[in-house]
């Protein structure tokens, strides 16, 4: 059945705006929040999280575990309403990992509907070809620090464009090494704009900025603003 939802969004920037959601369609949603982008480009911007339950990797400096599987069932529709009811232009679903979810396609494709500005934070594992055109995809390539570098799955770069954009997550200097390579085997700075980030209380960012500098790369150095804001704290 089509529920048809008029969607009041009380952001200046967006439109009123009507959207036909199936009421049936249901995902495992761990929690939705409002908190400060922490890392990409559009760090430091007010955002809505959607945070979906399940992942099938298990990286070794994972800080959100607890998102493997706690969580509810809540219809889509709800989903997008507690989304609404925050106000706010820019909204980031997450995990875990969303796309282990196939329902979490649909779910992209109707924020932007909405007329949300949508991003994703997927770890590369999952297939992105389907994933909605207007979303910015924020691609996590798995270093061999993670223990999941096998699950890399490299034909994704085929579905990414300028607009999105390529994360290393560095525990130690061998990784740093490997993303400087992996980078120029696959060409991966003439796709999209990439990432460098340490591993939170690993990898010292000091260090990493110097590394970067010293070898003059073209790579944005990142940390997780949230974490300096709110430390570890769930939903923030």
């Amino acid at each position: 059945m089509l529920v048809m939802h008029d969607m009041i969004l009380t952001s200046s920037s967006l439109q009123h705006t009507t959207v036909q959601i199936p009421e049936t369609e249901i995902l495992r949603v761990n929690e939705i929040f409002l908190s400060i982008q922490g890392e990409t480009s559009r760090v430091g911007l007010p955002t809505v999280f959607v945070r979906l339950t399940g992942c099938p990797l298990r990286c070794g400096y994972c800080d959100t575990e607890y998102a493997f599987y706690n969580g509810e069932n809540k219809s889509i529709s709800s989903v997008i309403d507690s989304v609404a009811d925050y106000g706010i232009q820019n909204v980031t679903v997450t995990g875990g990992e969303p796309l282990a979810q196939k329902k979490c396609l649909l779910l992209l494709g109707l924020l932007c509907d909405a007329g949300y500005s949508v991003s994703i934070e997927t770890s590369g594992a999952q297939d992105i070809s389907k994933v909605d055109a207007r979303v910015v995809k924020i691609l996590d390539v798995k270093t061999p620090g993670s223990g999941e570098e096998q699950k890399n799955n490299w034909a994704n770069l085929d579905y990414l464009t300028c607009q999105d954009e390529l994360k290393f997550v560095l525990c130690n200097e061998a990784d740093y090494q490997w993303a400087i390579k992996t980078t120029q085997d696959y060409h991966l700075d003439q796709i999209c704009p990439i990432l460098f980030s340490p591993v939170y209380k690993e990898l010292d960012p000091a260090l990493l900025a110097e590394w970067v500098l010293r070898d003059r790369l073209g790579v944005r150095v990142q940390i997780q603003l949230h974490k300096l804001l709110w430390g570890e704290e769930p939903g923030r």
